[in-house]
């Protein structure tokens, strides 16, 4: 049975800019469900990224309400969505966001570590080993390539077990042979693990890669 793991309806964000309203989103309406890819795609200025944190939680909308695994977020405080998003949402951004005073392995521990996962060292282990990097367990960022550093990101973002993998330009920084491989990589975690897998990108070989795409432009879903 086909479950909805995200649902946004009519989804409006209007930002005041000097004495005058720019608004971003206009009335988007859209369900994610579980274990798919989804993209969201659009220029520069489309409004794309809004809609990624307003899906994540990481912002509120205007107007408009959003769930995630049923409960309708958009009425949770701040420590509320954070919270959730600890247990539930997982991070991989264009740039990196890596600790630069921790190691690659460090990195990966840390969202099972807040949680108070007991198997954080192991599961970390495990998934440095998988995006080919357990020989650069503990090199700290700036030791690391680009592309070994999003495969850091992936890993860290896998390893907090979430039911969504939300992904901004994870592509962005990296030529395109890295970037290539970066892809094939996190399509296969994401269908190893049955993650719900929602993107971010301008890029159209990447969204062709996702099972639906919402194409935004000037903050209007086509």
């Amino acid at each position: 049975m086909i479950r909805k793991i995200i649902e946004a309806k009519g989804l409006e964000k209007t930002v005041k800019l000097n004495e005058d309203e720019l608004t971003i989103l206009k009335g988007i309406n859209l369900d994610i469900n579980q274990s798919e890819s989804f993209a969201i795609v659009g220029t520069s200025g489309s409004g794309k990224t809004t809609l990624l944190s307003l899906l994540a939680g990481l912002d509120l909308p205007t107007k408009g309400e959003i769930w995630i695994n049923g409960s309708e977020i958009t009425h949770l405080n701040e420590e509320q969505r954070a919270n959730l998003r600890l247990n539930q949402v997982g991070f991989v951004f264009q740039g990196f966001q890596l600790l630069a005073n921790l190691t690659a392995l460090e990195n990966v521990m840390l969202p099972s570590e807040l949680r108070g996962d007991k198997d954080a060292e192991d599961r970390a282990l495990k998934l440095l080993d998988r995006v080919e990097l357990s020989n650069r367990v503990n090199h700290q960022p700036n030791q690391l390539s680009g592309g070994e550093q999003q495969r850091v990101a992936i890993a860290r973002a896998f390893a907090s077990s979430a039911d969504i993998l939300f992904a901004d330009e994870p592509t962005g920084n990296l030529d395109s042979a890295t970037g290539g491989k970066v892809i094939d990589l996190m399509f296969e975690l994401n269908r190893e693990q049955g993650t719900t897998l929602v993107l971010v990108t301008h890029d159209q070989f990447l969204s062709r890669h996702c099972d639906r795409s919402l194409r935004l432009e000037s903050g209007i879903a086509l």
